[in-house]
């Protein structure tokens, strides 16, 4: 038989450490009822928050500039379409050609909830950031949302294409009017130092929001930062578009031509021609050409001029240009200096 003051002691002391470990939890994750923190709620806490996304700031860019060729691709064609009309005739209306382009860029991109050519490249699309979900079993990624809606539509064809096109017509206006002139009235004085500002203060508030874009990674133009309007991923899971290979072949090369167009002029032909002349495979072409013929543009002188004292046949334009380039010009069939030119047949 057992002591039923025994069997009580027994249980009290199995219960302490059933109480030790309480006291634990409780330290970790707070008193009873209260919200856990602990590393396994993290998953059902995530949920609660705004998942943070970093859109490249490269592919922004790059997809603004896109539409801006792609813009000036849609010109260049519509003007070969009135090439056979009186010229001049579309150079009065270039900025409501240009309104016009952006006008249908944007209304069969934007206005039907499709992205921009330039945005469908860089997988880019706008996002309302009023109305992004930042909780809910349907943020999975963090590039839910909706897109713009009809008023964002609407005040940013305003803002960009009605904005570009009255920027524009007011510059031209301004500029045919002379308002900045001394001799205008003082209320067209007023009037350009009233655009002057204004154009400076954009500048400027442009260029901070530029700043706070390669900071943030947000926003890249005003129009985007008051409309609430974001460029995020279209597909979570689609690659960059755009080789990088397409790009560097054009870096080299454009590197390649300033190169060479700063090393040419430099470059004197006759000596080089001069230079290369004992690696020719036909060595004797100088000596056994015809000598009635200029050695300069290898045809017959319209105005034949001989080189003293060496007495060779030139043209006359050939002869001047190529002495009056260089004081010492040598002449190109027996290498002997030219010290003057006389007309073929005078004494």
């Amino acid at each position: 038989r057992t002591n039923p003051q025994s069997t009580i002691c027994l249980k009290k002391l199995n219960q302490l450490p059933l109480k030790k470990a309480e006291k634990k939890k409780e330290k970790t994750s707070g008193p009873r009822g209260g919200k856990r923190t602990s590393c396994f709620s993290g998953g059902r806490s995530a949920g609660a928050t705004m998942i943070p996304i970093t859109i490249s700031r490269v592919n922004q860019f790059d997809a603004a500039r896109l539409d801006v060729e792609m813009s000036a691709m849609l010109k260049e064609q519509l003007v070969k379409v009135f090439s056979l009309m009186k010229p001049g005739l579309l150079f009065q209306y270039e900025p409501e050609l240009d309104a016009f382009l952006e006008f249908l860029i944007w209304r069969f991109s934007i206005w039907v909830d499709k992205p921009t050519p330039g945005n469908a490249l860089m997988n880019l699309r706008y996002r309302d950031e009023r109305a992004a979900p930042i909780a809910g079993k349907e943020v999975r990624t963090g590039l839910e949302g909706p897109g713009l809606s009809v008023s964002q539509k609407i005040l940013y064809c305003i803002s960009t294409v009605g904005g570009q096109y009255l920027l524009s017509r007011l510059q031209s206006f301004s500029a045919f009017r002379r308002w900045g002139d001394s001799e205008q009235r003082p209320l067209a004085r007023r009037a350009w130092g009233l655009v002057q500002h204004a154009e400076g203060l954009y500048r400027a508030v442009s260029f901070f929001n530029l700043l706070s874009f390669l900071y943030g990674g947000r926003y890249k133009t005003l129009v985007e930062r008051i409309l609430k309007a974001r460029l995020v991923y279209g597909s979570p899971n689609m690659n960059r578009a755009v080789s990088f290979e397409y790009m560097n072949r054009q870096l080299v090369w454009n590197e390649f031509s300033e190169m060479l167009l700063l090393l040419l002029p430099l470059l004197n032909s006759s000596s080089v021609k001069k230079f290369l002349l004992p690696f020719s495979k036909d060595k004797s072409a100088s000596s056994s050409g015809d000598e009635a013929n200029c050695p300069i543009c290898v045809s017959s002188p319209s105005i034949p001029f001989v080189a003293l004292p060496c007495q060779h046949r030139y043209c006359y334009y050939c002869l001047r240009t190529r002495s009056a380039a260089t004081s010492s010009y040598r002449c190109e069939r027996c290498n002997e200096v030219v010290v003057a030119i006389q007309r073929h047949g005078s004494s």
